[in-house]
């Protein structure tokens, strides 16, 4: 093979896989930087639900939120026992430089919604507290029939949140959370704690209850497949995102 050819060989080679080579710098390597999506929205089911189980309030949610924002938005929906993969996730998405850090203007760049029903719901508390500690502000924290577990305080709203909201219904072996208040008032605004209430009116849900649910948590259940209460949620969702041009959303009337 003459040189002429073997250099040009070479050089065909090189530039065929040098795209997928990843670029180094002092300090270890550096990939391909990506626009950050402009707002992160993390759900959480409640109980032992999977996180891609229809026939829960959340999973729904976030499906509707990503059928109008799809582009603007990251949404997806985790196991409340899988909180600190949320944390990890939502750090991976505002590192736009992948340095492994974030800079202060990636911490300010953040725009985060939190919601969760039952366990959930505290899961998104607990997430917004690791979010605290490490500076990443909160748009939104949404509870629905919020229960903490024994080593969980799903009460007190971190400083680093923006505006938090809480909707409730009071009956039965296990019920939401009847109040949330502020850890730093001046920083943080509480909507409401907003009731619901199954008793007289009870909501057929699109699933079989268990007998656990059907005869001791009858409101804790229908509060996760409750189409009202998830209207209002996703109302006050995208009251902190920016609406497509084509989405009307009524006032929240809880």
């Amino acid at each position: 093979m003459s040189s002429l050819l073997r250099s040009r060989l070479l050089t065909f080679v090189f530039l065929a896989f040098v795209p997928a080579l990843p670029l180094f710098a002092e300090g270890g390597a550096i990939g391909p930087i990506r626009p950050a999506p402009k707002y992160i929205l993390i759900g959480f089911v409640g109980g032992f639900v999977r996180h891609d189980n229809p026939h829960h309030g959340p999973v729904q949610l976030a499906e509707r939120l990503k059928r109008t924002d799809s582009k603007d938005a990251y949404v997806q929906v985790f196991e409340n026992r899988h909180r600190k993969a949320a944390f990890r996730t939502i750090l991976r998405l505002l590192d736009q430089d992948h340095d492994g850090t974030l800079s202060p203007q990636e911490k300010d760049r953040a725009q985060i919604v939190l919601f969760g029903q039952s366990w959930g719901g505290a899961a998104a508390v607990m997430l917004a507290r690791d979010l605290n500690h490490v500076g990443v502000p909160v748009l939104l924290t949404v509870q629905v029939d919020s229960v903490a577990k024994l080593w969980q305080n799903d009460t007190l709203i971190p400083p680093n949140v923006a505006d938090a909201v809480n909707f409730y219904q009071p009956h039965g072996l296990i019920h939401g959370r009847q109040g949330i208040r502020a850890a730093d008032p001046a920083r943080t605004e509480i909507l409401g704690n907003y009731r619901f209430d199954y008793r007289h009116v009870p909501v057929p849900c699109d699933r079989d209850l268990s007998w656990f649910d059907r005869v001791l948590t009858p409101g804790h259940a229908q509060s996760e497949c409750d189409p009202r209460l998830w209207s209002e949620v996703e109302t006050v969702v995208r009251e902190h995102i920016e609406l497509p041009a084509n989405m009307a959303v009524a006032d929240p009337q809880p």
